[in-house]
């Protein structure tokens, strides 16, 4: 074995060995299955027009940095006009929020992407329409509107148990579901919001509006693929069957338009619930991940992560050998990284090494890239993106004043792109090995047999002849252990390491990828 010493983050992807420096593998794209995807809230993102809101041609104005970043693809929360800041309430499916720009905007940005080889991803919300939207106006109207049906709607003496009754679930603390539209009478069906009345897709009409809104999206506007909100609720949880039909045959109508059409779909959920919805979403969201990364870095828990990722990817195989596992570190509904993990540098590196090493197709949350913070209500964690101090920073958002990413809390962008050892810097790194290597893109995971201190977490990554081990000490104290014969490449190095004598020697939060010889 040969004597390496390794200390600090490696600057770039370079393969160590006692006598040569091999080559930078060839970069590559590997999404849909693999590659990395940026979510985007287009409102605090980057400002083109100077009227305080972030838009479609600031977006324009930013894809080579996304590309720069490393990510194949953009996911942008909801963009259609909506009476809400978030929009995850349409009052119309064929247009964009004028805020944000005209369609006309919008499709020279799509085609702006793609000239990057970007995919685009849309948040499309069919479980719920806004309050506002036509159709609820119109079925609001009287029983005899010709879009009652439209939605689900009971007479108050059928539903008098339920009207005050509080439902908590792992995706909404609503506290009523039937609401009162005005009259006392009748009540309609909103899962999360009175302001989100449900769609009633027991109707035929329903089903087909659908249908057509993602056929304009995809053939007329040419976007590559949905985000599919609140998946699991288009029926209600008591007929989960229904949910798993109805999308096995929305993913049919989807892929007769556009066969490479990418769907994922957000169930939130335990495996065990999420499984049965791959045949109909074949990309879906992994929450077991998110939660055990957090656990695992928290509470010093190496092995608690990997086992459960391999068990994750084992039980869905099981249903769909080519589903997508859509893993993610935060994302808009969720506290920001930093702010979970105590605000602590070395655990925050970590976290986002793990999450680029580990099987799956990752999401980055705008603003990781440089350790943005926030903690709910929702709107601090969608906080304006910091591109450049203040007084230089012209493409800032300033919708809304932000509480937890600012100056003093946060460097900005600018600031990072020369700092070898920035966040920013960090990731774009981490991309970039990850998408330079196949065995971490699309290779398998396994778990060693040995047992390791309670801190390590180690697997293998294999693709063809490509194996790689990673290993990573989430705890405080350092740790030595054997390391596994034939890996004396290191071929990214976070905290410190030493190797010597086929020992590794792992300081606190610290962490090392090897490729095998």
């Amino acid at each position: 074995m040969r004597n390496t010493r390794l200390t600090g983050l490696v600057a770039g992807i370079a393969i160590v060995t006692a006598c040569e420096q091999k080559e930078i593998p060839e970069v590559k794209n590997y999404w849909p299955n693999a590659g990395v995807t940026y979510e985007i809230f287009v409102q605090s993102f980057n400002d083109s027009n100077g009227d305080s809101i972030g838009d479609f041609n600031g977006v324009t104005q930013k894809l080579d940095y996304v590309k720069e970043l490393g990510a194949n693809a953009i996911w942008f929360m909801p963009i259609m006009p909506s009476p809400t800041y978030h929009k995850y309430d349409v009052t119309d499916y064929k247009a964009v929020h004028p805020d944000y720009g005209t369609m006309e905007d919008f499709k020279k940005l799509l085609d702006e992407a793609h000239k990057r080889d970007i995919k685009v991803v849309i948040d499309l919300i069919i479980n719920h329409t806004s309050n506002q939207h036509p159709w609820f106006l119109e079925s609001k109207s009287g029983r005899d509107n010709p879009f009652r049906d439209y939605y689900v709607w009971a007479q108050k003496d059928t539903i008098a148990d339920f009207l005050n009754k509080k439902t908590i679930t792992l995706d909404s603390d609503n506290i009523r579901q039937w609401h009162d539209p005005g009259k006392g009478e009748d009540f309609y069906y909103g899962f999360f919001w009175g302001g989100m009345p449900d769609l009633n897709f027991d109707n035929p009409k329903v089903r087909e509006e659908i249908y057509d809104i993602g056929r304009f999206w995809l053939e007329e506007i040419g976007v590559d693929g949905f985000r599919l909100d609140a998946a699991k609720h288009i029926f209600p949880d008591d007929r989960p069957l229904d949910n798993h039909a109805f999308w096995k045959e929305f993913r049919a109508k989807m892929e007769a338009i556009k066969p490479d059409v990418y769907l994922v779909g957000e169930v939130y959920d335990k495996k065990e619930i999420v499984a049965p919805y791959l045949p109909g979403l074949p990309a879906l969201f992994n929450f077991d991940f998110h939660y055990t990364l957090l656990d695992a870095l928290n509470k010093e828990d190496g092995m608690l992560l990997a086992k459960k990722q391999k068990e994750v990817i084992d039980f869905y195989q099981g249903i769909t050998p080519t589903f997508i596992d859509a893993t993610f570190s935060s994302n808009h509904d969720q506290p920001r990284l930093l702010n979970e993990l105590g605000s602590d540098p070395a655990k925050y590196k970590q976290a986002s090494l793990i999450l680029m090493t580990m099987p799956g197709a990752p999401y980055l949350y705008y603003g990781e890239e440089i350790g943005m913070l926030g903690l709910k209500p929702d709107e601090n964690i969608r906080e304006p993106f910091l591109w450049d101090e203040k007084s230089k920073d012209k493409g800032r958002t300033s919708w809304i004043k932000p509480k937890y990413s600012t100056d003093k809390t946060v460097t900005p962008l600018s600031k990072q792109t020369g700092d070898p050892n920035s966040y920013f810097n960090h990731y774009k790194n981490l991309i970039t090995m990850r998408n330079s290597y196949q065995a971490l893109a699309i290779g398998t995971i396994e778990l060693p047999a040995e047992e390791y201190p309670k801190t390590v977490m180690a697997y293998f990554r294999q693709s063809g002849e490509q194996e790689i081990f990673v290993i990573h000490n989430v705890g405080k104290e350092a740790v030595e252990i054997d390391l596994p014969d034939g890996f004396g490449q290191s071929i990214f190095s976070l905290g410190g390491g030493e190797v010597a004598s086929g020992k590794l020697k792992l300081k606190g939060n610290s962490s090392l990828v090897f490729l095998r010889d």
